[in-house]
């Protein structure tokens, strides 16, 4: 067999002989570099400090793509951590009792279709490995963009509750210690968990009433109880993200009320109305924007963000300032000028607290609670579509 004969261009023999060694005495790589070990891999504390934040990020681009990021809001130059999986329209929650995130997913073998399967996910909060998972029946999790009421803690954080929605709506009760599904409760016409007494919740429904469900030992339901008209829908619809203060839970109006609603027993206790207060200079008006507009601190204020184009259907809009608010004096305390439009907000719960401000553009900004002066931006390094911030606590 004859070998064939590779002819070069004649300009490139040219180039190839005639080009000097470029000298450069500032990169001398005569020493090779130190081995590195692989896989090199780090190890994160197994109990976060209280700087730190869970950020979703719902990766609107790749939505299968979804995840969280562990986020130190006092680091300039390495704030992102790890990050863990949440894929399709995921919802998380953080343990530090058991040293624990969890993600409640939606898989399909074809990664966009096929038999589907909901999961929650249990990932070790040091390794950021997952460590095991719950198959959740029927192929119901409820897939939306998330929010918080969606995937909650109950029964000291031993079991998990799953909203559903098919259109049917139920929550499905899980034992996490044991890997297992306790059972379904159904709920019709109400949304969203929020936790209420030692094992229940409570959901808002949607003729502006409540309900408040308690659990018995085995995840089924005991009593329940509503509550008629703790809501205005037609004039001051609530958020569906509350701020909690303890077991209190705070909600904010399209309007600017503040409603708070006592969860320590097994039946919601509404509390009296506040208000976010006003401020001139709104085109229109001032009105909370945003998709967690809401948030609070150790001491109890509550801090709202605020739109000053407020107007019908601005609520996703998002906000250029934050309101302090004295939701038991019912007392406007210090405006934050966010320097910019922002989608989400969240309080550290340390001695210093700081306010986590994530905008549309993945940029994550830190500003000290107390005083409103910026600290640090940490431009768009640790997600892309940052929605829901969980700080450790």
């Amino acid at each position: 067999m004859r070998l064939k004969r590779f002819r070069l261009p004649i300009s490139a023999l040219v180039l190839s002989v005639a080009a000097p060694a470029i000298a450069n005495p500032a990169n001398d790589f005569s020493t090779p570099l130190p081995e590195e070990p692989l896989p090199s891999v780090a190890q994160l504390p197994a109990q976060y400090p209280a700087s730190w934040v869970l950020v979703h990020d719902f990766h609107f681009n790749a939505i299968v793509d979804g995840r969280i990021a562990v986020v130190d809001t006092r680091s300039s130059d390495q704030p992102l951590k790890g990050l863990v999986r949440a894929a399709q329209f995921a919802n998380a929650l953080l343990s530090r009792r058991n040293n624990e995130i969890y993600t409640a997913e939606t898989f399909y073998p074809r990664l966009t279709h096929g038999e589907r399967t909901d999961a929650i996910t249990i990932w070790d909060t040091a390794t950021l490995k997952p460590k095991g998972e719950i198959v959740l029946p029927g192929g119901k999790r409820q897939q939306s963009v998330s929010y918080t009421g969606l995937f909650q803690f109950t029964n000291d954080q031993t079991w998990a509750l799953v909203a559903n929605f098919t259109p049917a709506q139920s929550v499905t009760v899980v034992d996490l210690r044991a890997r297992t599904v306790l059972g379904e409760i159904d709920l019709p016409g109400c949304a969203h968990i929020y936790p209420t007494g030692a094992r229940g919740f409570t959901s808002l429904c949607a003729d502006g009433s409540l309900i408040s469900i308690a659990l018995d030992a085995k995840g089924a339901v005991a009593s329940s109880k509503t509550i008629e008209n703790v809501q205005d829908i037609d004039n001051q619809p609530l958020f569906g993200d509350p701020a909690m203060v303890g077991q209190t839970a705070w909600f904010v109006s399209y309007h600017g009320e503040l409603r708070g609603f006592d969860l320590s027993g097994p039946v919601a206790r509404p509390l009296p109305a506040a208000s976010v207060g006003t401020a001139p200079g709104g085109d229109p008006e001032w009105r909370p924007g945003g998709w967690q507009v809401i948030a609070s601190d150790a001491r109890g204020l509550l801090y709202v963000l605020m739109n000053p184009k407020g107007r019908e259907g601005s609520h996703k809009d998002g906000g250029s300032e934050v309101w302090v608010v004295d939701p038991v004096a019912n007392r406007q305390l210090r405006r934050i000028d966010l320097g910019g439009m922002a989608s989400s907000i969240a309080v550290t719960r340390e001695d210093q607290p700081q306010l986590v401000v994530a905008r549309g553009d993945g940029d994550i900004a830190v500003f000290d609670a107390t005083s409103g002066a910026p600290v640090r931006d940490l431009g768009a390094t640790t997600t892309f579509n940052p929605l829901i911030l969980m700080p450790v606590q």
